[in-house]
């Protein structure tokens, strides 16, 4: 999950550079849900991750 949000990160830069201004900011906005679900996730298995072991 973190790695497609840092692929949409990289897109985002290099439309914003080329001038893309829309692809630019649509691609920033699914890096930034998908960087919010990665952390959610991320928490809740260090949280989680240990009380389910056998």
């Amino acid at each position: 999950m973190l790695h497609y949000a840092i692929v949409f990160f990289i897109i985002a830069i290099i439309a914003a550079v080329l001038g893309f201004g829309g692809i630019a900011s649509s691609a920033a906005g699914i890096a930034k849900i998908l960087f919010v679900v990665f952390l959610v996730l991320a928490i809740l298995s260090i949280l989680f991750g240990g009380k389910f072991k056998k």
